[in-house]
């Protein structure tokens, strides 16, 4: 009998996983836009607690892969399996309920709002219920969203509205509402796309570290090499929508055609 986990499920409520399963299965993903193969039979499989990086050139078929996973596009084949379950043809929303949630490449808050306020609406859409007579501002949902501010040490923005804040404050915050699901699996878009080079990593280091102690596998899109080698344990490399590698970094890194075709630097 496997190995089991204490965890959360989609509602917050504790559960049992198997830690020797995979919780996210892909199996045979393809899709087509006209002529262009933008997914050409992916198959992946992430065990908990992985920390995956996807890295390719522009339009090799990364963002094609994360929308599908996360609903956003539908495939032409193959199968989307989280925990078990077959999330493949489910809606956005509801994949993001199941388990698997993710933040997007440009922040997606109401700006006009305070980030307390952004992520007591997170936490209502990720219980279920956006019901307008159901009060967002209950004390258990405000001590929850300052759990969230204090675990990427972001409290002391939590009562200025969203468009007063830096880029890299904001989004932090975008990664706190995407986190208030307690995801099984948590995809990041380009983490550090538009954060000065002094912010990546004290900003990344805040994602992993409010991490810890939780077994989501996390997967990031990122196009920076030493974000990858820092923070990633198992890199895939996309081409011409296919993966043509996945292995650890160093591995990854070092193979001729991810010199050639990803990181131009084959001699």
């Amino acid at each position: 009998m496997g190995q089991t986990n204490q965890g959360f499920d989609s509602s917050g409520r504790e559960g049992v996983h198997d830690v020797n399963a995979a919780v996210l299965e892909v199996k045979g993903l393809m899709k087509s836009f006209g002529a262009l193969v933008a997914a050409n039979n992916l198959n992946v499989e992430v065990m908990p607690a992985t920390r995956l990086s996807l890295i390719g050139s522009n339009g090799a078929g990364k963002t094609t892969f994360v929308n599908m996973v996360t609903g956003y596009l539908k495939p032409d084949a193959g199968q989307v399996r989280l925990d078990g379950k077959d999330i493949t043809r489910l809606p956005p929303r509801v994949i993001t309920r199941a388990g698997l949630s993710r933040s997007f490449q440009i922040p997606q808050l109401c700006e006009a709002m305070t980030p307390i306020d952004n992520i007591l609406v997170a936490l209502q859409v990720a219980d279920g219920d956006t019901s307008i007579f159901r009060p967002a501002r209950t004390r258990q949902a405000v001590d929850r969203a300052f759990e969230m501010l204090e675990r990427f040490s972001l409290e002391r923005y939590a009562d200025r509205a969203v468009n007063e804040l830096p880029g890299g404050v904001r989004k932090l915050i975008d990664i706190a509402m995407s986190l208030a699901s307690r995801p099984r699996v948590f995809l990041l878009d380009e983490p550090t796309s538009g954060v000065s080079t002094e912010e990546k990593f004290p900003l990344m280091d805040k994602v992993m570290t409010a991490l810890d102690g939780e077994r989501s596998a996390v997967i990031f899109v990122e196009h920076d090499m030493e974000i990858v080698t820092r923070y990633a344990d198992r890199v895939l490399a996309f081409y011409a929508g296919e993966i043509i590698a996945d292995d650890a970094p160093d591995q990854v890194l070092n193979d001729p055609a991810v010199q050639k075709y990803v990181t131009g630097t084959a001699r």
